[in-house]
This record gives structure tokens, C-alpha cells and sequence, in this order.
């Protein structure tokens, strides 16, 4: 026999999740981005060594407000023109709304994750411009051998009203690794110094 607290317990998150299903499908990609990309900012820096004392917050916060107010936006934008354009979901249309992402919203995507974060970072519009020069080309080039397959099944079988959650969820690795490409540079330069220094 279930506790009745056990069985109110079920029944609030059944409700939850009853209501968060409700909710618009950009009101739904900006709460999971909020959520996801500060969480994969915080899974590289574990990967770095850090722990909860020691973990960059202002970096996740970034993280945050980059991927809620701009990353889903934009992909929920993205996708809604997508299924104008090709309404059909199969394995041939899944095929070409991932390849035309890849030469139309994989490379803005990428860029403005560099310039976004170098700003909110309040580096100058130059280092901004500076850092994705450096970094675009390696990580676009990543992006190739990963997205166009996830986003084959995303357009031919997952619903369109769930698109942009399925992609924030396959996309806690992608940032993962946009994090560890971020702060890429940072721990060369940590690096030299330490060497430097011995």
C-alpha cells in the first residue's frame, strides 16, 4: 500500500508535467535552455577539476542567459521556418532540413555562440571578432560530424512541437564541448604561465 504523501506527491508531478507539456513550444525551448546549457558548462568545468567550491558561477550564469534569451529563440525560429518550408516528416525530408541547417543555421549558430558569450564575457567587439576567427573553423568542423544525424531523426520523427526540447537535450554534450572550446584558450594561457613560472 502506497502513503497517501507518496500518493500526493505522484499525482503534483503528473500535474506538473501535464503543465509544462501545455506550455508553448518557445516558452518550453527557453526554460529547458536556462536549464541545460549552465549544466553543461557545469559538467566541463567538473571535467576541468572543479567542484561546487570552486565552480566559475558567473561562467554558468552565461551560459544561462545565452542559451534562454538567444540559442532558443533562434533555433525555435529556425525551426518553425524549417516546417514551412518542408512540412513532411520522413526519412528524405529529415535528411534535407539537417543538411540545409548545417549550411544555414550551423555556422550563424556557432559564430554567434563565440562573439554572444565573448561580450557577455565583456570582452571588446574586436576580441569578440578575434575569438571566432580562432575558434568557429575547429568547432564548426565538429559540429559537421555530429548534428546532421541528430538532427535527421529530429526532423523525421519527433514531433514538431517537441523539436526544440528534443535538441536542448542533445544538446547537453554539444555544450559540453562549446565550454570546453570556450575556455579552450583560458587554460592554454594557464598553461604558459605555470611553465613560465617553473
Amino acid at each position: 500500500m502506497v502513503p497517501a504523501s507518496v500518493r500526493l506527491l505522484q499525482s503534483s508531478l503528473a500535474r506538473w508535467q501535464q503543465g509544462v507539456q501545455k506550455i508553448h513550444p518557445m516558452t518550453r525551448g527557453v526554460l529547458t535552455y536556462a536549464v541545460m546549457w549552465p549544466t553543461g558548462s557545469l559538467i566541463q568545468q567538473t571535467m576541468e577539476g572543479r567542484n561546487l567550491r570552486t565552480y566559475d558561477w558567473a561562467r554558468a550564469m552565461r551560459f544561462s542567459i545565452f542559451g534562454a534569451l538567444y540559442v532558443a529563440p533562434t533555433l525555435y525560429g529556425w525551426v518553425r521556418l524549417s516546417s514551412v518550408m518542408w512540412p513532411q516528416t520522413n526519412l528524405r525530408i529529415g535528411v534535407i532540413k539537417a543538411m540545409v541547417e548545417q549550411i544555414s543555421y550551423g555556422p550563424f549558430a556557432c559564430a554567434s555562440f563565440f562573439f554572444g558569450m565573448s561580450l557577455l564575457e565583456r570582452k571588446t567587439f574586436t576580441e569578440a571578432i578575434e575569438e571566432v576567427k580562432e575558434k568557429f573553423a575547429p568547432t564548426y568542423k565538429v559540429g559537421i560530424c555530429v548534428w546532421p544525424f541528430l538532427q535527421t531523426i529530429n526532423f523525421s520523427v519527433v514531433p514538431e512541437h517537441n523539436r526544440v526540447v528534443f535538441v536542448s537535450i542533445c544538446s547537453l554534450i554539444w555544450t559540453c564541448f562549446l565550454a570546453y572550446m570556450k575556455t579552450k584558450e583560458m587554460e592554454h594561457a594557464i598553461q604558459i604561465e605555470a611553465e613560465t613560472n617553473d
